[in-house]
């Protein structure tokens, strides 16, 4: 028997890079996901809700780039379990 209450909850890695890592102060985490976020988007909305800093590090406002499996990906982007979903800043050059 499973300790959690839903066996079929679906897990991800969470990746965060650069300022963001800095700012949340963890560069990865595994997450069990609620039954509703199945995108990249929802993911990002989960993680917000927590408050604090992770609200104003992964406000919809802020310019914020993400992937799904190392792959970019936009909000809409499903996610399935046992994916790696990763937040970072946008790169610039010069």
């Amino acid at each position: 028997m499973s300790l959690f209450n839903n066996e079929n909850a679906m897990k991800i890695e969470l990746r965060f890079f650069a300022s963001l890592r800095e700012t949340l102060k963890q560069s990865q985490e595994v997450l069990e996901l609620p039954e509703a976020a199945t995108t990249v988007g929802a993911v990002r909305a989960h993680l917000r809700a927590r408050g604090g800093v992770w609200a104003e590090a992964l406000a919809d406002g802020r310019a914020l780039r993400m992937a799904f499996n190392q792959e970019l990906a936009n909000a809409d982007t499903v996610v399935t379990d046992g994916g790696e979903v990763a937040f970072f800043p946008p790169v610039t050059g010069g």
